[in-house]
């Protein structure tokens, strides 16, 4: 296997955006993606589309996108793995360079969810679990999902709804520094917690905006990124894992386990031991579909233990200068959430502050490095965890 670098990206604007069609949409991110390259589409090898669809247009979008960048006739698929979608596109363009197949891949991820009303949206979403077992019989939707999960933490744990409002809080404060993010403007705790419930506990403020946006990565081996940038931003691993379709499955609903053992693999490729794991990184972006999630995620990634989630929450330790920022571009929560983007939207946000290139006030310190991204398909039905960094990796 060879090493694999980020050597450019792009991040189109997240939010509504009538004003572009899903192919137009895709080439902003893939443009710019290319342009910080140094590139052309002729000199891509492989190209990963990465969609989740069912609400816009186009049934066949990897094909019309790669037509309309110019990258017909290259090696193309479409890969789907719900709201973690874009980090499967993320690893199958890394595996392409890895292995040698591709010097040179692009992964592009897009959606024009606002292209379907609101109601069929959230419907087309919450058949994503068990469809005849969950959403059939019992009219789940993702909000309830997570629901379960959130009275199960504040049960077990004693969080308070006000802990899962100050994550919106933390989130939108950044959010409010970044031009790409869908929602960037502050809010404050009663604004939170004054909000309509969708599915108690989780509030309208608690709940990630249904998004329209595009990202997109050029990953190159080793040999050609040392000819294109004097920056890489070097892939040290990435871990993957699944969970169970249906929940009454599950044995505990106060984390995830597929983003735990994920966490464990992309952690044991990386040399990096598995609790404690806050002191490798300087920062952090995580799946907060829901704010319940983001809490969840610092305790499936090992940043502290089981049940102290919610407590840097309260002690601002997720701010910039705490022990673990995250989501410094605002998450899901206030940048959006365009299903299919996301995942490589993490990875756009992680190489800027890894290379000192996000906006003033919402730059984390990097002292050591490294940074990770937690993405999450469905209520843990996939799950990717991704681990970046300025050195090459160990032992490669």
């Amino acid at each position: 296997m060879r090493n694999v670098a980020i050597v450019g990206y792009g991040h189109t604007k997240f939010g509504v955006r009538n004003e572009v069609n899903l192919a137009e949409l895709a080439y902003e991110a893939i443009r710019e993606a290319l342009e910080k390259a140094g590139l052309e589409p002729k000199d891509v090898e492989h190209v990963v589309v990465s969609n989740v669809g069912g609400w816009s247009s186009e049934p066949l979008p990897a094909v019309v996108v790669a037509e309309y960048a110019g990258l017909s006739g290259k090696p193309l698929h479409r890969v789907e793995a719900a709201c973690a979608s874009g980090s499967s596109a993320l690893a199958s363009a890394y595996e392409a360079v890895a292995s040698g197949m591709a010097d040179i891949a692009l992964a592009v991820g897009v959606e024009k969810m606002n292209e379907s009303p609101t109601p069929n949206v959230v419907e087309l979403i919450g058949r994503a679990g068990n469809y005849f077992w969950e959403f059939q019989n019992f009219g789940l939707t993702f909000p309830g999902y997570y629901a379960l999960y959130a009275t199960a933490y504040m049960n077990k744990y004693g969080a308070t709804e006000e802990d899962f409002c100050r994550v919106a809080v933390k989130n939108h404060y950044y959010a409010s520094m970044n031009p790409k993010a869908q929602f960037p403007r502050k809010i404050d705790l009663e604004t939170c917690m004054s909000s309509r419930y969708i599915a108690w506990p989780i509030k309208l403020y608690d709940s990630s905006p249904i998004t329209d946006g595009a990202a997109a990565v050029v990953l190159a081996s080793e040999e050609v990124a040392k000819k294109l940038t004097d920056s890489p931003v070097w892939i040290h691993s990435i871990g993957m894992a699944s969970g169970t379709a249906n929940l009454s499955r599950r044995d505990d609903f106060t984390g995830l386990m597929a983003a735990q053992l994920a966490a464990r693999a992309a952690y044991k490729v990386a040399g990096l031991e598995a609790e404690n794991t806050a002191r490798y990184f300087d920062v952090a972006e995580v799946h907060d579909c829901f704010t319940i999630a983001e809490v969840m995620a610092y305790e499936d990634l090992g940043f502290v233990k089981r049940g102290e989630g919610y407590k840097l929450v309260r002690e601002g330790q997720t701010y910039i200068g705490g022990l673990i920022p995250v989501n410094l571009s605002g998450g899901l929560k206030a940048k959006g959430h365009p299903l299919g983007a996301t995942g490589i939207s993490m990875a756009v946000e992680l190489t800027k502050q890894l290379l000192h290139e996000v906006e003033p006030g919402r730059q984390a310190t990097i002292n050591k490095g490294m940074a990770v991204a937690h993405n999450v398909g469905g209520t843990g039905h996939y799950a990717y965890v991704t681990v970046l960094g300025l050195e090459k990796p160990r032992g490669r």
